[in-house]
């Protein structure tokens, strides 16, 4: 039976201003995996989670059908149709 770790107790962090945007320094006990995050509000709590990569294709395609199908709103950018010239293909 593996035996379970210690919870890590709650630590006060720092909070800074980086640019125009509120930041807060993570202590390395609390670290996450990556290099991007997850940020949402639950009442007055803000919840960070680690972006998962999908390790293969099939993961990859599995977070694809969880997202949510585009509606009859939503809407994409303009695009400027250019000419291709003969010389652009090669």
């Amino acid at each position: 039976m593996p035996v379970p770790s210690p919870s890590v107790r709650p630590r006060e962090a720092k909070l800074f201003r980086n640019n125009r945007s509120q930041a807060i320094r993570i202590p390395v006990e609390f670290e996450l995996p990556g290099d991007r995050v997850l940020i949402y509000r639950d009442g007055d709590k803000l919840i960070i989670e680690p972006v998962k990569t999908p390790a293969n294709i099939i993961e990859l395609l599995n977070a694809w059908r969880q997202e949510p199908p585009l509606g009859p709103d939503d809407q994409f950018p303009d695009i400027e149709d250019s000419h291709v010239r003969p010389e652009d293909v090669f």
